[in-house]
């Protein structure tokens, strides 16, 4: 046999078998579905009553309740949530969202963590949104979701709309792309790509004297 030029590859053995083919990305997680001796706690079918069509679906997670409503009327799920006596739910613990790039139906889920200091009850609320759809925000419900909608917006790129301040809030105003997403690149928008290693030697001595933290 030939010998094999310097830094190539070896050849492969005839009938190794081909490596399998790469997995598809996960396009969302299942909302596993309530077990049959669970009952939904009454305040979620005193929402089915007061706002037809906001519960979508309803899943069921050790010992949590996720109500998956519409996009379209957050605002008005929420708000009952709010101010419904049998639900009561005055605390909006979390906001966070995932993101699901291969799926059709809405990339991102925004999540709304929901806790309830009178009843002592906790609620999640999830709504799927495609990139760029507008999502109203839900500063006017509670307040305190105003960080965390600017952190989601900062890191997933979700359009709030009637947000009181949405600007980013953790990378700097001019920053490109939104980096939790997952077709992010990993050595960030490009800008500061350094192949040779003593680049970044360099530039760790110059901000050094430069006395940057």
């Amino acid at each position: 046999a030939a010998p094999r030029a310097p830094g190539a590859a070896p050849a492969a053995k005839a009938g190794a078998p081909h490596p399998p083919p790469a997995a598809a990305p996960p396009s969302g997680p299942t909302d596993p579905a309530p077990p049959a001796d669970k009952t939904p706690p009454a305040f979620i079918a005193t929402l089915q009553s007061a706002i037809p069509g906001g519960v979508v679906a309803l899943s069921y997670w050790v010992g949590d309740w996720t109500i998956i409503a519409p996009a379209a009327m957050v605002l008005d799920v929420l708000r009952h949530l709010r101010d419904a006596p049998d639900a009561a739910f005055d605390l909006l613990s979390d906001l966070t969202a995932t993101d699901w790039p291969p799926r059709a139906e809405g990339r991102f889920d925004v999540i709304y963590c929901l806790y309830s200091t009178r009843h002592r009850h906790r609620v999640r609320v999830k709504v799927k949104v495609a990139d760029r759809q507008p999502l109203a925000s839900v500063t006017s419900v509670w307040p305190g979701a105003n960080w965390l909608e600017r952190e989601v917006y900062d890191m997933f790129g979700v359009n709030f709309t009637g947000h009181p301040d949405r600007r980013r809030i953790l990378m700097p105003e001019d920053w490109q792309g939104f980096p939790q997403r997952k077709d992010y690149p990993l050595e960030g928008p490009g800008e500061l790509l350094m192949e040779n290693p003593l680049d970044w030697l360099k530039l760790r001595q110059a901000r050094e004297e430069a006395d940057i933290e």
